[in-house]
């Protein structure tokens, strides 16, 4: 299986030798998962990132689980989604959460090896992206529904998941890099981000287990209704999970007609169906956005659609 280069060195990037090891490691374990979950006619998607993903075929009867023990759920034959990625905490996280949501707002896990990175997938039909929908309000309705169904108590093992408080440590590596100085990102934003976010984390009396990364191209059209893919499984408040919709469609929601207009109007449907108040809303907005832009700083990508939302965001 070729590879592509952005891919490779986003992966040694990312990863560092972990990813080194992983992408020397790959063909041996594209060989196992085909091999043991019998895969055929694999076709890696167009925009591979941080993992790999591929639509396949199950044939029937496979061998069973690449630990040689065929699991009941991950029986029967059809159109399947393979995903290998270098072992590590959020991969661990999105497999556990995956299993607690059983098919329940999320796709299907069907089986899976943490500890070798491996994940078979149930394949969402037609697969229809939310980004697609020309009706934002209509698109705002059918995410907040698919949040709801995802929310889930936070379970015993909470310490096996990722912590909310621990991204937003983001914001003093930002100071550090900048000698407690904000560099390119605006100081007014980076101060009220910072202040807010320690306010609401503050406030646990509603931590659920979110999905960490819900926004438009994570919920898909399928047989079974609108179903969100790629979890993080993130513990912390569940105004946070407003975030990362509110900035999305990336390459779409700056370029309306009234992007602050389109933001009242999300954060109004968005109150009405979480019974979460409306500043509460925005000051999520604000955090997650002032956050996303420090995270594409150290990426090295742009930040400054994030700052931009952030911008409008605070004139609500």
């Amino acid at each position: 299986m070729h590879l592509p280069p952005e891919f490779i060195q986003t992966i040694k990037n990312t990863f560092g030798a972990d990813g080194e090891a992983w992408l020397a490691s790959f063909p041996d374990l594209f060989a196992e998962a085909s091999h043991c979950w019998g895969l055929t006619e694999i076709q890696p998607i167009s925009n591979l990132s941080y993992n790999f993903v591929a639509f396949a075929h199950r044939l029937p009867s496979p061998l069973g689980s690449p630990t040689g023990v065929l699991r009941e759920e991950a029986g029967g034959e059809g159109e399947v989604i393979l995903k290998l990625g270098v072992p590590n905490r959020e991969l661990t996280s999105e497999i556990t959460a995956l299993r607690l949501y059983n098919g329940r707002g999320a796709c299907r896990l069907l089986d899976a090896e943490p500890e070798k990175g491996m994940l078979l997938l149930e394949r969402l039909q037609p697969g229809n992206v939310l980004s697609e929908l020309e009706n934002d309000e209509q698109a705002t309705h059918i995410a907040a529904d698919v949040m709801r169904q995802l929310w889930q108590p936070v379970p015993g093992d909470a310490e096996n998941f990722i912590q909310l408080k621990d991204w937003f440590d983001g914001f003093k590596r930002l100071r550090q890099r900048y000698n407690g100085k904000t560099g390119e990102l605006p100081k007014r934003l980076v101060e009220t981000a910072e202040s807010l976010s320690q306010e609401l984390l503050s406030e646990n009396k509603d931590e659920t287990l979110l999905h960490g990364d819900f926004h438009h191209y994570n919920v898909l059209k399928s047989e079974r209704g609108w179903l969100a893919i790629d979890p993080k499984g993130v513990v912390g408040p569940r105004g946070y999970e407003v975030g990362p919709l509110l900035i999305n469609p990336i390459h779409r929601f700056l370029n309306g007609s009234n992007p602050r207009v389109q933001t009242e109007k999300r954060i109004a449907i968005l109150s009405e169906m979480l019974g979460m108040g409306r500043e509460r809303i925005r000051s999520w907005g604000i955090c997650h956005a002032v956050l996303s832009a420090w995270w594409s700083v150290e990426d090295g990508e742009d930040w400054k659609h994030a700052i931009r939302c952030a911008e409008i965001f605070l004139t609500i």
